[in-house]
C-alpha cells in the first residue's frame, strides 16, 4: 500500500519549515503543491527539494486550493500510490495523526477518511471564528440532507483518499468550494466514506480566503451554488440508504 502525503501551500513562509519537519518524522513520502507563493515559499520549497527532502509541484500562479488537491491526485495516480493524505501547512492539522489514518487505510474498509474537527468535543480544542464554524454547520448539514451522508465537518482537509476512487469522480472545481464537488460526487460513485476525530485548531482567525469570498455571505453562496450545480449534474437522484448504511463510519486509529 504506497501512501502519499500532499500539503497544498501558499505563502506559508512562516509555517512551511515546521510543518514539513514534523511531517517527515511520520512519513517519508510527502508532495508539496506551491500555488504561485510569491512571500519566498517557492525558493524555500525549490531547496528541499533538490535535497530530496519532498516532491514539488510549482504552480506558476494562483490557481486555487480545489486544483492543488486535484494535481496532487492526478500526481498520485501517475506515480503508482494507492492512497493520497491531504493536510494544510498552516499548523492546524497536527501531523502527529498520520498514523491514525495510515492505520485507517490499512483495514481496507472506506475510499474517502476524512478528519472530522466536531465529531467529538475536545477540552483544547480552539474556538473558530463564528462565521466559518456557522457556514460550515449549515453546508455540513445541507450536504446531509441531499445526501444522506451523515458526517459531520463538511470541509476539513484533512483527509485520506483512495487514488483510485478519485479518479473516477472528474473533481475540477479548483477554488475553496472543492468539497462541495467532492461529497456529492463521492456519493453518486458509491464511494465508503468514514470519519475520524481530529482537533480543532485556529491558530490565526484573520486569514484571508481572497476577494469576494472574505465575506461571509458571498462565501457560502458561492459554495451553495457550487453544490446546486453539483446536484443539477447528478441525472439520477440519490437512493435513500438505510440510516445505518447512509451514515458515515468513524475510525479511530
Amino acid at each position: 500500500m504506497r501512501i502519499l502525503i500532499a500539503i497544498p501551500v501558499f505563502n506559508e513562509i512562516k509555517y512551511v519549515g515546521r510543518v514539513l519537519d514534523k511531517v517527515r518524522k511520520h512519513h517519508d513520502d510527502v508532495l508539496v503543491i506551491d500555488d504561485g507563493s510569491t512571500d519566498g515559499t517557492s525558493q524555500y520549497l525549490a531547496g528541499r527539494a533538490a535535497d530530496d527532502e519532498i516532491k514539488l509541484i510549482q504552480h506558476e500562479s494562483n490557481r486555487g486550493y480545489g486544483q492543488s488537491i486535484i494535481d496532487a491526485f492526478d500526481w498520485a495516480d501517475a506515480h503508482g500510490y494507492d492512497w493520497v493524505i491531504t493536510m494544510d501547512c498552516d499548523e492546524q492539522h497536527e501531523p502527529e495523526m498520520i498514523p491514525q489514518f495510515v492505520h485507517c487505510i490499512h483495514k481496507d474498509r472506506w475510499d474517502v477518511i476524512s478528519g472530522s474537527r466536531y465529531l467529538e468535543v475536545r477540552q483544547d480544542d480552539d474556538l473558530p471564528p463564528s462565521d466559518r464554524r456557522s457556514i460550515n454547520a449549515q453546508i455540513t448539514r445541507k450536504v446531509n440532507e441531499l445526501f444522506h451522508l451523515g458526517i459531520t465537518d463538511a470541509f476539513c482537509g484533512f483527509k485520506a483518499h483512495r487514488v483510485s476512487a478519485m479518479k473516477k469522480l472528474n473533481l475540477d472545481e479548483a477554488g475553496y468550494a472543492f468539497p462541495m464537488q467532492l461529497w456529492p460526487r463521492a456519493v453518486a460513485a458509491g464511494l465508503r466514506v468514514a470519519e475520524m476525530p481530529v482537533r480543532l485548531i485556529y491558530n490565526d482567525p484573520t486569514r484571508h480566503f481572497g476577494g469576494n469570498l472574505d465575506d461571509p455571505q458571498n462565501r457560502l453562496r458561492h459554495y451553495l451554488d457550487v453544490l446546486q450545480s453539483e446536484v443539477s449534474r447528478i441525472r439520477h437522484p440519490i437512493r435513500r440508504a438505510p440510516r445505518h448504511e447512509a451514515s458515515a463510519c468513524v475510525c479511530r486509529g
